[in-house]
């Protein structure tokens, strides 16, 4: 079973605005985006699970026209505030690189 790294040919995350995180998940074919934009692996539970977030806020927005999925969940402290750790978001995306998906390659 692969790895989201090996299914996406570009992962990245950034802020999307002072509450909300968004990563995108650009899938390398069409045939990738077709077999894993819903995988299990990707779900909002799941990524509620990895970011401590509920999963009822998380949002995910499929874009089969670019291959990629979005998906937006809200940040753990608002951009800039005292406890802020990653001020653009640049570097949350690095939790879903080796995610092992459910689906088979």
């Amino acid at each position: 079973m692969p790895k989201l790294n090996e299914v996406c040919r570009y992962i990245r995350s950034k802020n999307a605005g002072p509450f909300w995180v968004t990563v995108d998940l650009f899938f390398d074919s069409g045939e990738s985006y077709a077999k894993y934009h819903d995988d299990p692996a990707i779900s909002a539970a799941a990524i509620a699970d990895i970011y401590g977030v509920d999963a009822a806020l998380v949002k995910r927005f499929p874009v089969p026209s670019l291959n990629m999925v979005k998906i937006s969940y809200p940040r753990a402290t608002p951009q800039g505030g005292v406890h802020e750790r990653d001020m653009h978001s640049g570097q949350q995306f690095v939790p879903l690189l080796q995610l092992q998906l459910m689906s088979r390659s």
